[in-house]
């Protein structure tokens, strides 16, 4: 299984498990579980966050699992904040909104779009190391989970500007997958602004809304045969997607589309078109002259989505609908109070979007000044501290007695001057990326990896023994020696290790890590070495450590 595979499969059961029923969905969640599980044994960190995304996205849209995917996400953003990951970051933010939105958090749930968006808004330079295609693509990706977001919440003007971003950024190099899914999403979003404008009696805006989306749907059938949606082959896009068969029925509601409706309504639905396709079907039925029946569509859909919170613009039209099809249940007065109600709720509306926009400058801004401050503090090339971060956390933990004792490795890369002298320059900062990226992923969360120059890096482990910090480093060790080779050219470890002494200056510690590294070199490599003392050092360990009386040298091959 290549990468290239893992992510692709992803992609289908990304596709498959928003139309299934919940045993089938449940089945997909496991096997997402089990991709993901490769990808964190590979190590690749892009791979790594992708999955992620789709093992919490496969959790948000079944049933009773929506809880689950909050550790997923917070590992996500960790990850991807760590490997400097901005478009998958961005994501992760969106979908956490999206969860929000499920909690009927609406705020939280803006400001994590904000947050995204800011983040997207200063991630406009693709990365050589991913390629412009995919890059694009996450980009896009990223920019759908936002809008998914917005258009629950009924922030139409802001989501509409958001998609048109997703369009752009693949409008060159689009699947049929990702134009079937642009166009769905565009009638989605254009039917529920069509019906939230009638709710304020702009029923030209609305008719116009509706328009647009039946042109949509018809498009949308030749990108939707070759998609990775589940279909059915000869049967047209609009007697398989409810959506695109609401829209048409929307734009012209007559007896007609009943029977099409009518299957839909009663079968399996993509997210959130559920009342769309009751609300088509039910104005269908009324211009067929079944009021009755067109009433019992609209309740039993009301009764349905009775907890669901996911959709609140969506929940009020519902209500709407029935109360303009039963007006012998609600009072003329009553219309006139909603009527009226409605006005208020579009007017805030305006207010929701000024929030939105000031939230997503003010988390840009913060994230700027934040980047300039990182900047100083990080190696541009792993996006590991650098040697400055370095000397501050090592200050900061040597005077905190919760980080005693502490362990501080040198760690130096075998075989790294044969990459770059056979290989290229370009090759060797690969494999610089990939074993910091390794390394870090090793050890623990509070432990520190700082890029101390060239193919040098230092390791702190804030209370470890030396003992437990040496087991730690080889298992680090060996995460690298088994590394593919394609990724690593074969290089390996040697690491030297050594003890914080009380009062013990950096340069001094570093200084007796260096030469236990050097030790671990003499012994062939791909080790680590530690030492307790060095001779001539009359310096004392920790309060309750033996002092060694003479050089302690030991090697531990991680292999």
């Amino acid at each position: 299984m290549s990468d290239a595979w893992l992510v692709g499969r992803a992609r289908e059961l990304i596709a498959a498990v928003q139309r299934q029923e919940h045993e089938n969905q449940l089945e997909i969640v496991k096997i997402m579980d089990e991709l993901l599980e490769e990808t964190l044994r590979r190590g690749e960190p892009t791979l790594v966050a992708q999955l992620l995304r789709a093992s919490a996205f496969s959790r948000l849209v079944t049933r009773g699992l929506a809880a689950e995917a909050e550790p997923r996400l917070d590992e996500m953003l960790a990850h991807t904040r760590r490997h400097g990951l901005s478009l998958l970051r961005a994501d992760a933010h969106a979908l956490r909104g999206r969860r929000l939105v499920l909690a009927a958090q609406e705020d939280a749930a803006l400001t994590e779009i904000a947050r995204a968006l800011a983040i997207l808004d200063d991630s406009t330079i693709p990365d050589r190391q991913v390629g412009v295609r995919n890059w694009n693509r996450m980009q896009s990706m990223a920019l759908i989970d936002c809008w998914i977001v917005l258009n629950q919440l009924g922030v139409y003007e802001a989501a509409e500007e958001v998609i048109g971003r997703a369009h752009q950024a693949i409008r060159e190099s689009a699947s049929p997958h990702e134009i079937t899914l642009q166009l769905m999403n565009r009638v989605k979003m254009l039917l529920g602004w069509g019906l939230r404008l009638e709710r304020i009696e702009q029923y030209d805006e609305s008719a116009e809304k509706f328009r647009t989306a039946a042109s949509m749907a018809v498009a949308a059938e030749g990108p939707f045969a070759e998609s990775l949606f589940p279909r059915k082959i000869g049967v047209s896009a609009v007697d398989q997607v409810g959506v695109l068969a609401a829209a048409l029925a929307l734009h012209d509601p007559s007896a007609e589309h009943v029977e099409r409706l009518q299957g839909m309504h009663l079968g399996h639905h993509y997210p959130h078109e559920q009342e769309l396709v009751a609300i088509a079907l039910a104005r269908c039925l009324d211009a067929a002259g079944r009021r009755s029946d067109a009433l019992q569509v609209l309740r039993e859909s009301r009764d349905v989505l009775a907890k669901d919170v996911s959709q609140p613009s969506m929940r009020l039209t519902l209500s709407r609908e029935l109360a303009r099809l039963d007006p012998e249940a609600a009072s003329q007065s009553l219309i006139d109070y909603a009527t009226a109600l409605e006005t208020e709720m579009w007017a805030l509306r305006e207010s929701q979007i000024a929030t939105l926009n000031a939230r997503r400058e003010h988390e840009r801004l913060s994230a700027e000044h934040g980047a300039i401050t990182q900047q100083a503090l990080q190696d541009p090339l792993t996006g590991l501290p650098n040697r400055r971060a370095l000397d501050e956390r090592l200050r900061a933990l040597a005077s905190s007695a919760d980080a005693q004792p502490l362990a501080v490795a040198l760690v130096d890369l075998d075989g790294f001057k044969g990459v770059n002298d056979k290989q290229s320059h370009a090759e060797g900062d690969n494999v610089l990326r990939v074993v910091a990226s390794t390394l870090r992923d090793a050890l623990r969360g509070d432990d520190v990896v700082a890029r101390y120059g060239g193919d040098e890096f230092i390791v702190l482990l804030p209370g470890a023994p030396a003992s437990a910090a040496k087991m730690a480093l080889g298992r680090a060790a060996k995460s690298v020696a088994t590394l593919p080779h394609h990724l690593s050219h074969g290089v390996t470890l040697s690491i030297g290790l050594v003890s914080l002494r009380p009062q013990e200056r950096a340069e001094q510690v570093l200084a007796r890590a260096d030469a236990a590294m050097y030790e671990a070199k003499r012994g062939g490599g791909n080790q680590v070495a530690s030492a307790n003392s060095m001779a001539g050092d009359g310096t004392t360990g920790w309060p309750g450590e033996t002092a060694p009386t003479d050089p302690a040298w030991s090697a531990e091959d991680p292999t």
